[in-house]
This record gives structure tokens, C-alpha cells and sequence, in this order.
């Protein structure tokens, strides 16, 4: 390899080091070219890469990054994978190693954080970060999708909710409660169902009340 090809592949690799969230160095013997193609199409499917770089090369890109604890993993025919998100690379390597002897996991780390095998293996146990995110998605829509349903219950339901809640007059009085029990039955939401679901999204309306001056006292 000619100096100024060496020179690239340098600067190649420090930009990996500098920019990854997670690199896995690996150890791989007679993964033939089907297998190492399909290695890298599983890694770009998941937004990760594979990269074969000589040791040499990779031990002087690796001075002054944040993964110069990993110098000392690169002995014998290595490869690392890598990628943004700190589980994505751990996921695949993991599971092709699983399926292929060929392929072993020795470490890698995150940004100043060396790993062993097993925390590697670990990590891919993990969700990954569009995962989590889909949970946290989830996790804040369903309060206002509760939201909804409240309100679009009958109107009249609606009435009796804020008058109850709220404690001003015209509540519905202690007779209208079979008129109420017909609506539950036909499938409405209960008032006190509904109720609980507003003392959970509006929990400043009873300073509102309380505070409220009443008619009459202003001259």
C-alpha cells in the first residue's frame, strides 16, 4: 500500500473514532466473501458499518481518540463494526456471531469507555434508541388519547362532570342517578370514571374555584 493510500485510510479511520457511539472489535477467520457481503448488508440495514483495516494502521488512528483503550485488541485478524447509536453494531455482531463461529466478539467500547465481551454482548441485549424513543412516543400520547375519549362523551355527561368536579350549583342531584346508570348502561363512560380521568389532567381547576370571588361582594 502506497504511503498516501496508508495516509487516507488513517484519516479514515480517525473520523470513525471521533464520530462513533460504539465500536466492537471482532476477530474473524475464513468469513468467505458471501459471508463478510452479508455481514456488512445486516450492519447497513441497522445503520452500522464493517470495516477490515490493517492493525498498524488502526493502532495510529487510534492515538488521541476516544477509544485509545482499545489499542491493545488489535493482534491478529481483526475488524471492528461501529455505529452511531450505541447498541446498533453490538446488535448485529452478536448475532452473526451466534450463527457463525467464525466471527468472535474480543471487546470494544464507547467514547472513553473500554467493554469486555460481555458487556458487548450486553449491550445487544438492549433496545436500541429508536426503540426507546417509540416507547417514550408511546408513553406521552396515551394521557391524551385518554384526553379524547373524555371528551367526546355525550355533552350532557360532559355537564354533570364539571358541575361534580368543580362543586358549583347544579350538580345533577341525587335523584337523576337512575337517569345516569340507563347512560352507563348503554355504554357511556360512568361519571366517576370520568371524573377520576379529569382529576388526573386538571388539577388546577379547583384553585380556580376556590379562588373565584362571588357575585355581589364587589360594590
Amino acid at each position: 500500500m502506497e504511503r498516501i493510500q496508508k495516509e487516507q485510510v488513517v484519516e479514515g479511520l480517525k473520523q470513525v473514532f471521533s464520530e462513533a457511539g460504539l465500536v466492537v472489535v471482532t476477530q474473524q477467520s475464513g468469513l468467505n466473501v458471501a459471508e463478510a457481503t452479508d455481514l456488512r448488508r445486516k450492519m447497513r440495514d441497522a445503520g452500522a458499518r464493517y470495516k477490515v483495516a490493517k492493525n498498524r494502521l488502526t493502532r495510529i488512528a487510534l492515538v488521541g481518540s476516544p477509544y485509545v483503550g482499545l489499542i491493545d485488541l488489535f493482534t491478529g485478524p481483526t475488524a471492528i463494526a461501529y455505529s452511531d447509536d450505541p447498541v446498533a453494531a453490538a446488535r448485529v455482531v452478536a448475532d452473526f456471531s451466534k450463527k457463525n463461529d467464525k466471527l468472535v466478539v474480543i471487546g470494544g467500547g464507547m467514547p472513553d469507555q473500554p467493554l469486555d465481551e460481555a458487556a458487548i454482548m450486553h449491550l445487544a441485549s438492549l433496545p436500541s434508541l429508536d426503540e426507546l424513543r417509540a416507547k417514550i412516543l408511546g408513553m406521552i400520547n396515551t394521557p391524551a388519547t385518554r384526553l379524547v375519549g373524555l371528551f367526546q362523551a355525550p355533552a350532557g355527561q360532559i355537564a354533570r362532570l364539571a358541575a361534580a368536579y368543580e362543586g358549583t350549583p347544579g350538580a345533577a342531584p341525587a335523584d337523576d342517578a337512575p337517569a345516569a346508570e340507563a347512560t352507563d348502561a348503554a355504554g357511556a363512560v360512568p361519571a366517576t370514571e370520568a371524573v377520576d380521568a379529569a382529576n388526573e389532567t386538571a388539577t388546577e381547576a379547583p384553585e380556580a374555584s376556590e379562588t373565584a370571588p362571588e357575585g355581589g361582594e364587589e360594590s
